[in-house]
């Protein structure tokens, strides 16, 4: 079974990427309270707590998967 949030691809083992998918949806959810929209404000801004959970205190650099090496094309 897939993960909603595969905080193990090698795309996330950047500290920075982490970050902006983090701050994203938190952001959006700011902007959703702002102007009056607290559904989704709650929606987005529970997502940018998972993403930060999933990503700083769930993650382990050494567990993301290694992409695989190149191999030449088969005939």
């Amino acid at each position: 079974m897939k993960k909603f949030l595969d905080t193990d691809h090698p795309w996330f083992r950047p500290l920075w990427m982490r970050i902006l998918f983090t701050a994203i949806p938190a952001g959006w959810g700011v902007l959703e309270f702002a102007t009056g929209s607290p559904f989704w404000g709650t929606i987005f801004l529970g997502l940018a707590a998972y993403a930060a959970y999933g990503f700083f205190f769930d993650f382990n650099p050494d567990r993301a998967k290694q992409p695989p090496p190149d191999e030449p094309p088969q005939p």
